[in-house]
């Protein structure tokens, strides 16, 4: 597993897209400051962790259609580097404040609750937004630094100045993924007054099931390392891919109950799965009560839930390569182990 594959045609990025969203951007870098004169913390910033393929993209999309919360969508994602012009674009061209006798009506609000590989469909669906936090977080060869080193090349003002700016452009508190700092996360929180982790976890065999297929569609096969790549990495890459996935997911689950560890309750908040497939409301009002608690946002605008009562699990097995026993061994000898 030495060379890194490339990836399957459908997840290839387009040349020249990468051209013009970095020329779109640079010009639009000056326009961006200007809107960071309100940059204040007014609403909270709500971040989802968790391990690759644990329902990140599903909780996400459902948090994002109950109207809690704005997010970035995959229109604002073209805009990573001048996200508060980005912003005010898109309240243009789909609030229906702006709608101006129906002149654009083309844009796609609603979501369909699909996703591959983490990728929405429709411009107003929510978007991983990596591109954004990979613009102040120095991070090579590694996701992840050492937490002395990460304060000290990180430009961590300046993403916390950026997503204040983004929530009061909205008006909303802001969600988005944020697995990028998976270990990382009490130098993530020391940036807000108003913060609340949301750590997504599920059942482990299923969890590395995923992780598996997830490799398949990406590169082909299921022996290429798929997701960010945490600080185990270099000791896991070349493994067996069920020892690999199972170490990996093990690894995530760990830093994130260890970064989660110090921070007071109205500031984090477990969600497993498959709980949460059967009672999304249930973690609607858990969520929501965080919120007014921390003064993130008031208990007048938060909306009665109206969304889903509850989602098809996926959890069954599939893999040919591995039983389910198999998984269950490796996730048990790798939490020992580690």
């Amino acid at each position: 597993m030495a060379k890194q594959k490339m990836r399957a045609e459908q997840f290839s990025r387009i040349s020249d897209l990468e051209t013009l969203l970095a020329e779109l951007n640079a010009n639009l870098a000056g326009a961006n400051e200007k809107y960071l004169e309100s940059a204040s913390e007014r609403f909270s910033k709500i971040f989802v962790m968790g391990p690759l393929r644990s329902g990140t993209t599903l909780f996400t999309q459902w948090l994002a259609n109950t109207g809690l919360v704005a997010y970035p969508t995959n229109l604002l994602s073209r805009f990573f580097g001048a996200p508060l012009v980005g912003a005010k674009i898109q309240q243009l061209l789909t609030d229906p404040r702006y709608n101006f006798r129906n002149e654009i009506l083309d844009f796609n609000s609603d979501i369909d609750f699909s996703s591959e590989n983490g990728k929405t469909n429709g411009a107003l669906a929510p978007n991983e937004f990596w591109y954004f936090w990979r613009r102040f977080l120095p991070f090579d060869e590694l996701d992840y630094m050492p937490e002395d080193e990460l304060r000290q090349k990180a430009d961590l003002d300046g993403f916390r100045n950026e997503l204040n700016a983004l929530a009061n452009i909205f008006e909303k508190p802001f969600a988005m993924k944020a697995m990028i700092m998976n270990q990382n996360i009490p130098e993530l929180a020391e940036q807000f007054d108003k913060p609340l982790f949301i750590w997504i976890r599920r059942d482990p065999v299923y969890n590395i099931q995923s992780a598996l297929e997830a490799r398949k569609r990406q590169y082909g096969d299921i022996n290429t390392w798929y997701s960010f790549k945490i600080k185990e990495y270099p000791y896991l890459k070349d493994l067996d891919p069920l020892e690999s996935v199972a170490a990996q997911i093990a690894a995530i689950n760990r830093s994130v109950e260890s970064g989660l560890a110090a921070l007071p309750n109205h500031k984090k908040l477990l969600v497993q799965y498959e709980d949460f497939c059967q009672r999304p409301e249930h973690y609607f009002n858990e969520i929501a009560r965080r919120l007014v608690e921390q003064g993130g946002v008031s208990a007048e605008t938060v909306p009665e839930y109206s969304g889903q009562m509850s989602f098809s699990n996926t959890n069954r097995w599939r893999s040919e390569e591995y039983s389910q026993d198999d998984a269950e061994r490796m996730y048990k000898a790798v939490s020992v182990e580690n």
